[in-house]
């Protein structure tokens, strides 16, 4: 390999481990303009097996508005990230998968106040499955699955 694919391939995982950071923090922050703008035109996601949906990401990030509601305090914690760059020809592709394993932990609504500190806690866990393609603005999603593993409610 040169030092220029090497370069390449570096400044690409980090561009790849921006994607995902920026996916949490869209997510946690409610922030679903920032969410619709990490995917392709054609990307979609898949909540199904944590309860949810699967479908396009803009509507799917509609869908995620309305059931964040239930839960005003959001911290994704996403690690264990492997990726994985489509090697064509030894080479940097323009396409990747990353794996990576979540704990998120979120406090579920009080009744009189969203912040209420008394309000449960509410934590699911699992697995992410990021597919990102290399576009003109950088690399953007094409599809996220996410595959949870547990949940766990606490009074």
């Amino acid at each position: 390999m040169t030092q220029r694919v090497d370069l390449t391939t570096v400044m690409d995982r980090l561009a790849i481990d921006a994607a995902v950071t920026g996916y949490a923090v869209a997510v946690d922050d409610g922030d679903w303009a920032a969410y619709r703008a990490l995917f392709t035109p054609d990307g979609r996601a898949d909540y199904r097996s944590a309860g949810g949906v699967e479908g396009p990401a803009s509507e799917v990030a509609g869908w995620l508005a309305g059931a964040m509601e239930l839960f005003p305090v959001r911290q994704h914690l996403i690690v264990n990230r492997r990726i994985e760059l489509q090697d064509e020809y030894g080479a940097p592709g323009d396409r990747a998968v990353v794996r990576a394993d979540f704990v998120n932990p979120m406090r579920l609504a009080g009744a009189e106040d969203p912040g209420d500190a008394t309000a449960p806690n509410f934590v699911a866990a699992g697995r992410y499955t990021f597919a990102l393609a290399r576009t003109r603005s950088g690399w953007l999603f094409s599809g996220v699955t996410v595959h949870e593993k547990w949940r766990h409610l606490s009074a």
